[in-house]
C-alpha cells in the first residue's frame, strides 16, 4: 500500500471553515475600532483647529478668527494673514475635499472678530464614524450621535 503525503480535501475545507469563521468574527470588531480611532483623530484635529484659531486672532487682532485656509498655508509657510501656518495645509484644505480620517471639516458658523464655529462630520455615517463633533470660539467640543450636524446645544465631549 502507497503511503498518502499531505492533507485530504475534506481537512482543507475544515481548516477554511474555521479561518473564515474568525474571520466573520473580527472584521466587524475591526470596523468599530476604525471608527473609534476616526472619532478620535476628528476631535484632536477640532483641538488643533481651536489652538489655532485663538493664535491667529491673537496674532492677528484687527482680524480675528478666521476660515479654516487662512489658518494654514503652502509649503514653505511663510506667515501671513491669508495664510498664519498654524495648522498643516492638508486639515487647512480639508484634504482637498476628501476629508481627513474619515471626516469633513468645515466652519459651520462664518469666523467674524469675535467667534467662529466648526464642524467635524462623517463623510459616510455610521461607516466612518457615528458621531459629528463641533465647536466654537469657547474651546468646548460638543457631539451629536448618529448625526452629521452638530451645535452647542449637544451633549459636551467628556
Amino acid at each position: 500500500m502507497k503511503k498518502q503525503k499531505g492533507f485530504s480535501l475534506i481537512e482543507l475545507l475544515i481548516v477554511v471553515a474555521i479561518i473564515l469563521i474568525i474571520a466573520a468574527i473580527a472584521i466587524p470588531n475591526l470596523m468599530r475600532a476604525r471608527m473609534s480611532a476616526n472619532e478620535s483623530s476628528a476631535a484632536g484635529s477640532l483641538r488643533t483647529i481651536n489652538t489655532a484659531e485663538v493664535s491667529y486672532a491673537t496674532t492677528y487682532p484687527t482680524i480675528g478668527f478666521s476660515s479654516l485656509a487662512a489658518l494654514g498655508g503652502t509649503q514653505p509657510c511663510v506667515p501671513a494673514a491669508t495664510g498664519g501656518c498654524f495648522i498643516d495645509n492638508f486639515l487647512a484644505t480639508n484634504g482637498a475635499g476628501a476629508g481627513k480620517d474619515g471626516y469633513a471639516f468645515t466652519l459651520q458658523t462664518a469666523a467674524t472678530a469675535t467667534g467662529y464655529g466648526t464642524l467635524a462630520a462623517p463623510l459616510t455615517l455610521n461607516q466612518t464614524g457615528t458621531r459629528a463633533f463641533c465647536s466654537d470660539q469657547t474651546g468646548v467640543i460638543y457631539y451629536n450621535a448618529g448625526a452629521a450636524t452638530c451645535t452647542n446645544a449637544n451633549s459636551p465631549l467628556q
